[in-house]
């Protein structure tokens, strides 16, 4: 199963040591912004001491290492856009999940409830607990 991750799921993961859990055997694919996403909330965690600066440092080291293709077509900014639009979203940044969700009709994986919602009226969305195990 194709599934798209956003930046909570993988940082979910790299916390959990890289542990994939029932994402594991699955193709994992996401927007290259998960990267920036992923370890701009490492940091904020750790600056806010929420997690030591160690376990920052170590889980963006795991999400470098995560086994996910990058979906960056040329389009995506404007593929963004229109999902935002459509949506009713103010930014762009979840819409490109929703949009590389679309493009490869993939499942989108996420914990964020507000994502969650709007990208289910364009794709199928599932939290990293109900994927089917492969």
């Amino acid at each position: 199963m194709r599934l798209v991750i956003d930046a909570g799921v993988a940082v979910e993961i790299a916390l959990a040591g890289g542990n994939l859990g029932p994402l594991r055997g699955h193709d994992l694919v996401a927007p290259a912004l998960l990267w920036s996403e992923a370890v701009s909330v490492l940091r904020e965690l750790a600056y806010r001491g929420e997690i030591p600066a160690d376990q920052a440092l170590r889980a963006v080291e795991l999400v470098d290492a995560l086994p996910v293709a990058v979906a960056s077509p040329r389009s995506a900014g404007s593929r963004a856009y229109g999902v935002a639009v459509a949506l009713g979203w103010a930014k762009t940044y979840d819409a490109e999940y929703v949009a590389v969700a679309a493009d490869l009709d993939a499942t989108l994986v996420t914990r964020d409830a507000r994502l969650a919602a709007g990208a289910a009226r364009m794709v199928t969305v599932l939290a990293p607990a109900d994927v089917p195990t492969t």
